[in-house]
C-alpha cells in the first residue's frame, strides 16, 4: 500500500471513529454529518467521498470484516470446501473480536434504527451472495447441472452467515465467557455429525403437503 492509500485509510478510519463517538454520545438520529466532519477535521464533501450515508459509517467496520474474509477465500484456490468455510467463519470472527465495542454498538444501533437495520441486512445478504458465487466455482463440474451448484452454494453460504450471526450474538451478550472461534468450531462439528436437530416432519415445496422425514 502506497503512502497515498495509507493516508486515505487513516482518514477513513478517523471519520468512522469520530462518528461512533458522536453516535454514542448524542444518538444516531441527532448526530449530523456536519458534526462528524468537524470532529474528524474534514469537510462534509470529503466525508461523503468516503461514506455516502450515515448508515455506511455505522457499518464500515462490519463491512470490512466480511469483505476481507471473502477476498481472502478467493486467494485460497486449493482450500478444501469444508475447511474453507470454517476458515472464512473464523476469519470474520477474528476480525470482529478486535473491536468488540464497535460490534456491540452496531447491534445496538441496528436494534434502535430501522435504516441501520436495513443496511445491515443488505450487507449480510451481499456477503452471502459473494461467498456463494465463489463456492460455485469450487464445486465439481458434475454438480453444476440443473442449478444444483447454485443451490448447494447458496445453502452453504447461508449456513456460514447464520453461524457467524449466532456466534456473534452469543459473544456480544457474554463476551467474558465466550470464545467466538471455539463456538464456531462447535457449530461446524454439530453440522458434520448431524447434531443440530431438525423437525421430524416438514413440508414439500411444490404443494405444501406434509411428509415425514
Amino acid at each position: 500500500m502506497g503512502l497515498r492509500e495509507v493516508k486515505r485509510e487513516r482518514t477513513r478510519r478517523l471519520i468512522a471513529d469520530k462518528a461512533f463517538e458522536l453516535f454514542n454520545d448524542n444518538g444516531f438520529g441527532r448526530t449530523t454529518v456536519e458534526q462528524i466532519a468537524a470532529a474528524a477535521e474534514v469537510g462534509p464533501s470529503t466525508l461523503y467521498r468516503y461514506f455516502p450515508t450515515k448508515e455506511t459509517l455505522v457499518l464500515e467496520f462490519v463491512e470490512d470484516c466480511l469483505g476481507d474474509a471473502v477476498s481472502w477465500f478467493r486467494e485460497q484456490p486449493e482450500l478444501e470446501l469444508t475447511a474453507g468455510l470454517q476458515a472464512v467463519i473464523e476469519r470474520v470472527l477474528e476480525q470482529l473480536e478486535t473491536n468488540p465495542g464497535r460490534v456491540r454498538a452496531v447491534f445496538d444501533l441496528a436494534a434502535q434504527t430501522a435504516s441501520v437495520s436495513a443496511h445491515l441486512n443488505e450487507l449480510i445478504w451481499r456477503f452471502r451472495t459473494d461467498l456463494a458465487d465463489e463456492l460455485v466455482l469450487r464445486l465439481p463440474t458434475n454438480n453444476r447441472a440443473d442449478n444444483r451448484a447454485e443451490f448447494t452454494s447458496a445453502l452453504a453460504a447461508g449456513i456460514a452467515m447464520n453461524i457467524i450471526e449466532t456466534v456473534v450474538r452469543v459473544w456480544v451478550d457474554t463476551p467474558d465467557t465466550t470464545d467466538a472461534k471455539s463456538l464456531a468450531r462447535q457449530a461446524m462439528s454439530l453440522l458434520r455429525s448431524g447434531g443440530i436437530p431438525l423437525p421430524a416432519a416438514t413440508y414439500r415445496v411444490s404443494d405444501n403437503s406434509r411428509y415425514d422425514s
